[in-house]
């Protein structure tokens, strides 16, 4: 949880522009469909030159 809480401010702060321009965040969303049933994702992330930070949860 404390992760979760760590890794969206992190986001959020980077978005804001607190360090120059706004980076614009990326979301890609999923649903799958398997012999086991139905999946879902969900992904977040920045990239700001050549640094990345990402969050996916299945």
């Amino acid at each position: 949880m404390i992760r979760t809480v760590v890794v969206l401010s992190l986001m959020a702060l980077t978005a804001c522009g607190a360090d120059g321009e706004p980076v614009q965040p990326t979301m890609n969303a999923g649903v799958s469909l398997g012999t086991s049933g139905v999946g879902t994702h969900v992904g977040l992330g920045l990239r700001k030159g050549p640094f990345s930070v990402g969050y996916r949860v299945k």
